[in-house]
C-alpha cells in the first residue's frame, strides 16, 4: 500500500519550521540558524549516507528510501511569485535535482515540466492535496509518496487527514517568528503514534504512525 510521507521536517522549540520570506540570495530566509546550527550534517545526511554513521544520519537516510514522487510547495522550488516569470529558472539545485523522481509543485499558475537527465522531473499543478496526491501516486508507482516541504503543505496534508508517516526534529532553538508547523492543525496526534529520541547531537527526533484501523487491509 502507497504511503505518504514527511521526512526531516525541522521545527524550532517555538513552532517553526521556515522564514518568512524567500529570495534568490537567501532561500532559508529567516530561518537559517534551525539548518546551519550542526554544521551542515542535516542537508549532507539527506542525500548520501556519510561517515561516521550516526543516530542522526540513519534517520536522515530514511528520506530516499521507497518514494516514487514527492509533492512540494512552490516556495521549495524558487522564490517567484505570480506569473512565472521568462527566466530560465530551474530549481535551486541546478542540473542534477537531488530527488531522482517526479515532483509535483503546487501553483495557482501551473506550467510545462522539466525533465533532467538524472530521472527529476518537476510537474506544476493547480491543486488541492486530494488531487495533487492522487496525481502524485500514479506516478510513484506503487512506491510512496513523500510531502516534502514547506510547513504550510505539510499542514494542508495533515489537516485533511492524508498523512500516514511524519518525521519531526526538534532542533533546540528558538526562532521568534516565522512559518508554524503547527498553527491550524489540531487533533490531528489522535490519528497517530508517537515515538520520541534523542541524539548526541541535540536533536530530536518524533516519529508519528499513522494507527492502524479496522479498515486497514480491507478488500
Amino acid at each position: 500500500m502507497t504511503r505518504t510521507r514527511v521526512h526531516n521536517q525541522f521545527v524550532s522549540l517555538d513552532g517553526f519550521s521556515a522564514g518568512e520570506y524567500v529570495t534568490f540570495d537567501e532561500p532559508i530566509g529567516g530561518a537559517r540558524s534551525l539548518f546551519g546550527w550542526f554544521d551542515g550534517r542535516v542537508i549532507e545526511g539527506v542525500h548520501r549516507v556519510a561517515e561516521p554513521v550516526t543516530l542522526d544520519r540513519a534517520l536522515f537516510s530514511l528520506w530516499g528510501q521507497g518514494i516514487g514522487a514527492e509533492i512540494m510547495g512552490r516556495r521549495k522550488f524558487g522564490p517567484q511569485q505570480g506569473p512565472w516569470p521568462d527566466d530560465g529558472w530551474r530549481g535551486w539545485w541546478g542540473d542534477e535535482p537531488p530527488f531522482k523522481t517526479p515532483c509535483f509543485i503546487l501553483t495557482h499558475h501551473p506550467r510545462e515540466p522539466m525533465v533532467f537527465e538524472n530521472g527529476t522531473s518537476f510537474h506544476f499543478v493547480d491543486a488541492g492535496p486530494e488531487e495533487a496526491l492522487r496525481q502524485a501516486r500514479e506516478a510513484a508507482g506503487g512506491r510512496d509518496v513523500r510531502i516534502g516541504r514547506g510547513p504550510t503543505t505539510i499542514r494542508q496534508f495533515l489537516s485533511a487527514d492524508l498523512v500516514d508517516f511524519l518525521h519531526v526534529i526538534i532542533v533546540p532553538i528558538t526562532l521568534g517568528r516565522g512559518v508554524s508547523l503547527w498553527e491550524g492543525v489540531t487533533g490531528f496526534e489522535d490519528r497517530f503514534t508517537l515515538e520520541t529520541v534523542a541524539s548526541a547531537s541535540g536533536l530530536t527526533h518524533q516519529l508519528w504512525n499513522r494507527r492502524a484501523t479496522a479498515y486497514d487491509g480491507a478488500e
